[in-house]
Order: C-alpha cells, then sequence, then structure tokens
C-alpha cells in the first residue's frame, strides 16, 4: 500500500451510538469525501458506550478515500445541563439563573474533561468549567 496522504481534518458534533447518515451529519460527511455509511458504523460502534449523549469527534479523511475518528468527550456544556439536570442553558444568563452545581460537580465535569482540555492542572480545568456554566446561567454553590 502506498503512502496515504491526509486530504482533510474536520470535527463533527453527533449522539453516541445513534448517528444516522441522514441530515445534518450524511451532507457535511459527503462533501469532505467520507462515506456517510461506513462513517455511521465505525462511529456507532466506537460511542456505544456513550449511548444517547452528544460526543465531538475528529475524523482524518485520507487520499485513498479512507479516514479516521479520534472520539472526544461530551462538550462541557452537556455535561453541565446533565449534572444540574436543566433541560437548556439561560437566554439572559446574567438575569436569569437556570440551576446550580456544587463544587463537587464541577471538579467532576472537569475530571472527565481534563483530557480535551488545554489546562494543566484540576483547578484550571475546574475555572474553565465554571465559565461555561456562568455563561449558561448556572450558579456554582
Amino acid at each position: 500500500m502506498g503512502k496515504r496522504e491526509v486530504t482533510n481534518v474536520f470535527k463533527v458534533m453527533a449522539t453516541g451510538g445513534a448517528a444516522t447518515p441522514a441530515p445534518p451529519l450524511g451532507p457535511v460527511l459527503g462533501s469532505k469525501g467520507v462515506n456517510p455509511g461506513q462513517f455511521v458504523q465505525k462511529f456507532n460502534a466506537a460511542t456505544q458506550s456513550v449511548k444517547g449523549k452528544v460526543v465531538g469527534c475528529i475524523v482524518t479523511v485520507y487520499s485513498d478515500r479512507t479516514f479516521d475518528l479520534e472520539i472526544k468527550s461530551s462538550p462541557v456544556s452537556v455535561m453541565i445541563k446533565d449534572e444540574a439536570k436543566i433541560e437548556k442553558g439561560s437566554g439572559v444568563p446574567n438575569k436569569n439563573k437556570v440551576g446550580k452545581l456544587t463544587k463537587a460537580q464541577v471538579k467532576k465535569i472537569a475530571e472527565s474533561k481534563m483530557q480535551d482540555l488545554n489546562s494543566h492542572t484540576v483547578e484550571a480545568a475546574m475555572r474553565v468549567v465554571e465559565g461555561t456554566a456562568r455563561s449558561m446561567g448556572v450558579t456554582i454553590a
């Protein structure tokens, strides 16, 4: 087999274990040179453990139309919504508060997200999570 050249690298967000080749995912994959059917099979197999949660994924496409997936953890905002048990963030976060998180919950989110954040310490990661929570109208108690 010859040398595979990277032709494209892009990120997609999809529900773990439940991706389908229908829009919005299919057309994006097709336009980037990825077979949507193959992607969906690979992605769903790789994300069975986080079924139902939104996860990020970095797709690397090669010149021979093969591709690699790198599954990332859920976005911080999704984790905050799960922990605080809220439907969505506040439209006006400075006025309307929609939920509360404890320091322990913030630490749990920060630790699970650590490998995807550009923080060196758990404390720095916690500050990133707290900032996201604040911008969603979630208070930290």
